[in-house]
């Protein structure tokens, strides 16, 4: 494996991860690798590509640590998070710029409490193709470079398991929950080199805290949009699952919905709807707050500081509802303006009356056959003529809503038959889902899940 390193995060005060090389696994083999992305980061493999992915033999001029991090965990504050089983092996330069190199499922590490450090194939090929999913999307997110096998059996809740490791790569692994760490440590020190770092990493511009802030809220609300535009339920925005620089990072009990219900929620976990799909926005401006509150230390006028940063998480409202705005303006092929969010509310309140299936819908509009989705609604016909009168840019429609999602029941057969040995159907949907606009020549894809493929519940990646 040859790639230019260069490990700034493990630079950085000491108190602000752990040194930490993986756990050797015992048998690895690739399972999936991504050449493509291999070669935007500038990284060369070779045959041996598994050995590396999976933790057994450190790349040349790699600096292996743990990121020490804490979080609010639905709402409740645990100081004590970290790296639980994940090793970032460091920072390659290449022709994308400066990226994470982590391994998840790297074994245990000073954060892992009592877990073992490890992962399953369920959760490490869910994160492969949800992320470069939403990759293709369009949507900012972690990416993943390969998934390998270890050859080590995982005990889990449900019995024994094929253990797995995940190799992502990010612009950074930069948590609200990273900041809150040392903010609440008292720790001015490493909570100002975070800073700069971060700022170095991710908003150039942004020189004080005042701005870093006010760039965060700005990619965490146009991200939260994105995420609407396209029915994503990520299910655990806990705080340290909060990405400063606006990306989507830690694909857990994520899912993307089939019927829109404007509160619907998949995780097991959640179960009073704190993460549901229609509170992402609220609970990504919470996470906002706290964000500002770890901030505060490094401000030289706390009183002033509260009522600035205060006006700045505010803003995140207005600056959601202008991204959503124009997202869906664009999903029926109209300007952003008071009469098409009118038509956009029309539209969003006719599925959810009628449990229509969310991607399926917009994709209609495209191809010109909505009244199949939703004809029988007694506002149909009125608010397709109002549509219709508007004058949408309907030939582009079909490059803005996708045709084909990663499925829940999808991917929960995807990982069975990867358990039971065969990766074909993996292989086929992850090719499909490269090119999400396109018309999906496999059926299966495209269509919703039938009564008896329904899933209900979606489970942390543990």
């Amino acid at each position: 494996m040859q790639a230019k390193w260069d490990n700034s995060y493990a630079a950085l005060p000491s108190q602000m991860f752990t040194r930490q090389a993986p756990v050797p696994v015992a048998a690895p083999k690739g399972l999936m690798l991504n050449s493509d992305h291999a070669e935007e980061l500038g990284i060369i493999f070779g045959e041996d590509w598994p050995v590396f992915l999976a933790g057994n033999q450190i790349p040349l001029g790699a600096d292996p640590i743990a990121q020490a991090y804490a979080g609010h965990q639905f709402g409740h504050w645990n100081p004590q998070l970290g790296d639980g089983r994940a090793v970032l092996l460091g920072e390659v330069l290449g022709p994308l710029g400066r990226f994470d190199v982590q391994l998840k499922g790297a074994g245990r590490t000073a954060w892992s409490r009592n877990g073992d450090g490890r992962a399953w194939y369920g959760p490490v090929l869910r994160e492969y193709m949800i992320s470069e999913a939403m990759h293709a999307l369009g949507i900012p997110t972690t990416r993943a470079l390969a998934a390998v096998s270890t050859g080590e059996t995982i005990l889990r809740e449900q019995g024994p398991l094929p253990g797995a490791v995940i190799c992502r790569t990010a612009s950074s692994h930069i948590r609200v929950g990273t900041f809150q760490y040392f903010a609440a440590r008292d720790d001015k020190q490493a909570l100002d080199a975070l800073l700069q770092h971060a700022i170095k990493r991710h908003y150039p511009e942004a020189q004080t805290a005042e701005r870093f802030l006010s760039a965060a809220v700005t990619a965490q609300a146009r991200l939260i949009a994105q995420w609407m535009g396209v029915g994503f339920i990520h299910g655990v925005m806990n705080t340290d699952n909060s990405h400063v620089g606006g990306i989507t990072i830690d694909y857990g009990p994520c899912a993307f919905m089939d019927d829109f219900v404007p509160m619907k929620t998949f995780s097991s976990i959640d179960r009073q709807g704190r993460y549901a799909y229609g509170n992402q926005p609220n609970l990504a401006a919470w996470n906002m707050a706290q964000l500002a509150t770890a901030l505060l230390p490094l401000t030289e006028d706390r009183d002033a500081s509260i009522i600035r940063f205060t006006e700045i998480v505010q803003s995140f409202g207005d600056i959601f509802d202008l991204e959503y705005s124009a997202i869906f303006s664009r999903k029926i092929g109209l300007p952003s303006d008071q009469e098409t969010d009118a038509l956009i509310d029309g539209l969003l309140k006719m599925m959810a009356d009628i449990g229509a299936d969310f991607t399926l819908c917009f994709r209609a509009l495209a191809m010109g056959n909505l009244h199949a989705h939703l004809g029988a609604h007694p506002d149909f016909a009125d608010w397709h003529a109002r549509w219709q009168a508007a004058g949408p840019a309907q030939a582009e429609l079909a490059q803005i809503n996708a045709a084909i999602i990663p499925r829940n029941h999808l991917i929960e057969a995807m990982i069975a038959d990867a358990v039971a040995g065969d990766l074909r159907l993996f292989h086929a949907l992850h090719g499909a889902l490269k090119t999400p606009f396109s018309h999906c020549e496999n059926p299966r894809f495209a269509t919703p899940p039938s009564p008896q493929e329904i899933v209900t519940k979606t489970f942390c990646g543990t």
